[in-house]
């Protein structure tokens, strides 16, 4: 059997040598099939890494707790724009749902920030010391605000990198006076660089002053304890729908509404809005990679009419091995190792061609890619399993012909 392999394997590849450039263009199919397979899927595999890596950096287990909208005039405003939270319904959700691990009450506003010669706009969060807990923020330096500065209204603040790297270049930050709506800030921390979120804007183009700071000095409020955002961290991802309808109840109870009536709040999972986004980079992922394998099915095709075509073109010889002596299953073996050895090595420069055309991709686009050696080591199985499935045909037409019919084929 082994004998009869090698003589097979030796006659398939004198073939295939015998008309280099019609199985290298033969081959082409494959080659651009792998190719395209390895390519989609790293880089659908890239962007749903990128998406987990952006899901991560906001924070595990987050709910945010959004004011009610309002109307005026006829006209219905979105969601925050009436500040109906206060820092006692945050102090409420920690103390009587069993299932919240932080809870960090804010007020935002956008302002101008100065130092020296240098300014910056940015997005000024007035909150507690538990936002970089909900956040899982790390400090690159410095240290965060205590509560203490939250109970005093000190005026200091953590910059985000952003912020520190337009104001300060490569200067120290810490204890450094910077001026936020002209009143003066000491500068106490440096946050942790954590890119951009999975909407697309800079998480590090922040400041974190404390909260009653904030209201007094800088935005002021309406009524006092009066906030816009409070960010929840629950303390395991499974209790999540359970701590959301205990935040509605609880709100709605402390906000004394009526049955019936709409709430002046709202509720929003992060989780679950993370979860759809990485579900449809999944789902692109998958889709990509389909797309691609459609190729790999035409360069198939493209091998059985060669095939086909070689089987036409060596009826002669094929009649002369069975002359003397060679069986239909010894015909079916060379034209099926001929078919194989091609989808094979197609696949090899296929996966060189896939590799090298997505770091080349990634170079000039800055797309993120992620190589997988199961999609590679699936693309170049699929591939052999093509030359196999699209060789057999051609193979079988060959190891049935006559061979009286055969030697006499002109």
């Amino acid at each position: 059997m082994m004998t009869t392999f090698l003589a097979s394997l030796r006659i398939a590849l004198r073939a295939l040598l015998v008309n280099k450039m019609r199985s290298v263009l033969t081959m082409l199919g494959i080659i651009i099939g792998v190719g395209a397979v390895i390519a989609m899927i790293a880089v659908g595999s890239g962007a749903k890494q990128r998406i987990a890596e952006q899901i991560e950096s906001m924070g595990a287990n987050i709910l945010i707790v959004l004011s009610g909208s309002s109307t005026s005039g006829g006209l219905r405003h979105g969601t925050g724009t009436v500040p109906t939270l206060t820092v006692d319904d945050a102090k409420a959700i920690l103390s009587e749902i069993p299932g919240v691990r932080h809870v960090a009450p804010q007020i935002s506003g956008v302002a101008q920030v100065v130092y020296g010669s240098q300014n910056w706009s940015t997005v000024i969060y007035g909150t507690t010391p538990e936002i970089l807990e909900v956040r899982e923020w790390r400090l690159n330096l410095g240290r965060p605000f205590t509560q203490p500065d939250v109970d005093g209204a000190t005026k200091v603040c953590v910059l985000g990198r952003t912020v520190a790297e337009n104001l300060f270049g490569g200067i120290d930050p810490i204890g450094q006076i910077v001026r936020i709506k002209k009143v003066p800030f000491t500068v106490v921390g440096v946050l942790a660089p954590k890119g951009q979120s999975s909407w697309g804007t800079d998480q590090d183009d922040i400041i974190f002053v404390p909260l009653t700071t904030a209201q007094k000095r800088l935005f002021g409020m309406q009524f006092p304890g009066m906030v816009r955002v409070i960010t929840v961290q629950a303390r395991e991802r499974e209790v999540m729908q359970t701590v959301e309808e205990q935040i509605t109840g609880l709100l709605r109870q402390r906000h004394r509404i009526q049955p019936g009536q709409d709430n002046d709040f709202s509720v929003r999972n992060l989780t679950e809005i993370a979860s759809s986004a990485e579900e449809s980079a999944r789902i692109m992922s998958l889709l990509l990679g389909t797309i691609a394998s459609i190729s790999l099915i035409v360069g198939g095709i493209g091998i059985m009419n060669i095939m086909l075509v070689s089987v036409t073109e060596r009826t002669r010889e094929i009649g002369i091995r069975i002359a003397v002596g060679a069986k239909g299953r010894d015909i079916l073996l060379q034209f099926l190792i001929e078919s194989l050895l091609l989808s094979l090595v197609g696949g090899m420069l296929g996966i060189g061609v896939g590799i090298g055309g997505t770091l080349i991709l990634s170079s000039f686009t800055e797309w993120p890619i992620l190589f997988s050696v199961q999609a590679i080591l699936l693309a170049f199985l699929f591939a052999a399993s093509v030359g196999v499935f699209f060789g057999f045909y051609p193979a079988r037409k060959a190891s049935l012909l006559n061979p009286i019919e055969a030697l006499r084929y002109e």
